[in-house]
């Protein structure tokens, strides 16, 4: 395993933060210090340091669901000096990774550990993500079309950070949505993702000249945002912490597969389900199964209002 992901999966650094302490001369393997991150260390061979800590792998961690507001960013901290989340988390919480990002204008469900092997799992992984968004205009057959089938744009800029450098995107088909209400000046949708890219929804429905004007994602698999007031935490359920744990044990099987394999593509594995988690399929356009199974324990299908 790379040095730098050695020190991330197993320490409150991240991915970032380890390559700047290893480059800075902070880091010592086997009493010798290492300035390259890409140096190979075996789980349970070496002995890594970090500014005098050891770090060594360790099966516990803590998960935690944050119910985002508008108006936070998901970062440390900000040239601007606007707010962001750890501002609002009490200090205990500092040193915790947050698992993907909401951008500024966007609330709702965010995942952070103490682990980041634990986030970086999640980030990567196709688990179902649900967002309640309200777009200006109508759902368009088109909109629809592209729900079901996915799409890749050359330029996705629209809906994008005026700052960001992504350009083209390719948007897998939508594990599932549903339209709640479909009206000229505005509309509400429940949309399923198996993804989070850089503003994909945002950029998605700009793509048709429809802005989002509220987006809040209210679960990440079978976590739930449920009632959590705006601004508070709670500590996973104990299903949800015995759910993680299968979750990260057949990643740690895939890892180790992938060691004795060498040469094949990272394979991404997802939680047991049911599909589309609540998503009712009542007919082709009101829903798009994935061919993959999604993410954990089944739920009460929700009623399409007819």
């Amino acid at each position: 395993m790379r040095l730098n992901k050695y020190i991330a999966h197993h320490s409150s650094y991240s991915r970032r933060e380890a390559d700047k302490a290893i480059q800075d001369g902070y880091v010592r393997v086997d009493g010798e210090i290492q300035t390259n991150p890409a140096t190979d260390v075996t789980e349970g061979v070496n002995i890594v340091y970090v500014s005098g800590k050891q770090v060594s792998p360790r099966d516990k961690y803590t998960v935690i669901v944050y119910n985002k507001p508008k108006g936070e960013l998901v970062t440390k901290s900000d040239p601007k000096g606007r707010r962001t989340i750890y501002d609002s988390l009490s200090k205990e919480y500092k040193h915790y990774v947050p698992v993907g990002r909401l951008d500024y204008a966007s609330e709702g469900l965010l995942l952070l550990t103490d682990a980041s092997r634990v986030a970086s799992a999640l980030m990567e992984s196709d688990l179902e993500r649900i967002y309640k968004i309200k777009i200006k205009g109508e759902v368009t057959p088109d909109m629809e079309d592209a729900m079901l089938k996915g799409m890749t744009l050359d330029d996705a800029s629209a809906g994008g950070h005026s700052h960001s450098k992504v350009m083209a995107m390719e948007f897998k088909p939508f594990i599932g949505y549903k339209i709640q209400k479909n009206q000229p000046n505005y509309s509400i949708l429940k949309v399923a993702l198996s993804e989070g890219k850089n503003r994909e929804l945002r950029r998605f429905f700009a793509h048709f000249g429809a802005d989002i004007v509220d987006l809040k994602r209210i679960s990440f698999a079978e976590i739930e945002l449920n009632n959590l007031p705006e601004g508070k935490v709670r500590f996973l359920s104990r299903s949800e912490y015995s759910a993680l744990s299968k979750f990260l044990k057949e990643e740690k099987k895939s890892e180790l597969k992938e060691l004795r394999e060498l040469g094949k593509s990272d394979e991404k594995r997802s939680f047991k389900k049911d599909e589309g988690k609540g998503l009712k399929k009542e007919e082709s356009k009101s829903f798009k199964k994935d061919e993959k199974k999604p993410a954990f324990k089944s739920k009460k299908p929700i009623k399409k209002k007819r």
